[in-house]
């Protein structure tokens, strides 16, 4: 029986690619980005959340480094992307970050201030540039059909902390899970997020 891929870990190490070969995303710093995969939000493909700093904000710490950004793959991603349209989406969520990569959302760079097919164009281009050079072995997960492994919460962090609730979220509050990934063929190319 194959490995099942760790799709999360997956979009870790894309992450990690993608902020040295981009210098639109030169800013990110991996180490300090969350990847899950979580429940439906719209019809979005996934979502970026920052955590900033404040008593009323919660907080995620993973091996004792605190957590700016959560990445949140969600069910469309899996069940109705192409390998092309996985990896642009993560781009498209990497690229609402602050470049002073805070825990703060790029103010010119949400979709209230950016029209979307600026926005798509943006990111269409750093996706012809990023899979122009990204080596195979990193993108071939995202072509995976099956079942893969991702990392969840078993508690999520609110946006708030709610009084007498819990402040700080570590590898306790999250589980190993199961996803299945139902990769169409490629449909030409890949649509804004």
């Amino acid at each position: 029986m194959a490995q099942r891929p760790n799709i999360t870990l997956a979009v870790k190490r894309l992450v990690r690619d993608a902020a040295r070969r981009l210098p639109e995303l030169a800013h990110v710093r991996p180490s300090r980005v969350l990847v899950v995969a979580g429940e439906a939000r719209r019809a979005s493909r996934a979502s970026i959340r920052g955590l900033l700093s404040g008593p009323a904000r919660p907080q995620v710490a993973l091996a004792g480094r605190r957590i700016l950004y959560v990445v949140t793959l969600r069910p469309l991603w899996f069940r109705d992307s192409t390998p092309a349209e996985r990896v642009a989406t993560v781009l498209h969520e990497l690229y609402h970050a602050s470049t002073r990569f805070d825990g703060s959302l790029h103010r010119h760079r949400r979709h209230a201030e950016l029209e979307p097919a600026a926005y798509g164009r943006r990111v269409g281009g750093l996706l012809r540039r990023y899979l122009a050079s990204a080596p195979a072995a990193l993108l071939a997960p995202f072509a995976h059909r099956g079942t893969a492994r991702a990392r969840m919460w078993l508690e999520r962090p609110t946006a708030r902390v709610p009084r007498g609730g819990r402040r700080l979220f570590t590898e306790k509050q999250l589980f190993p899970g199961l996803v299945e990934m139902r990769t169409p063929p490629e449909r030409g190319p890949a649509p804004a997020p």
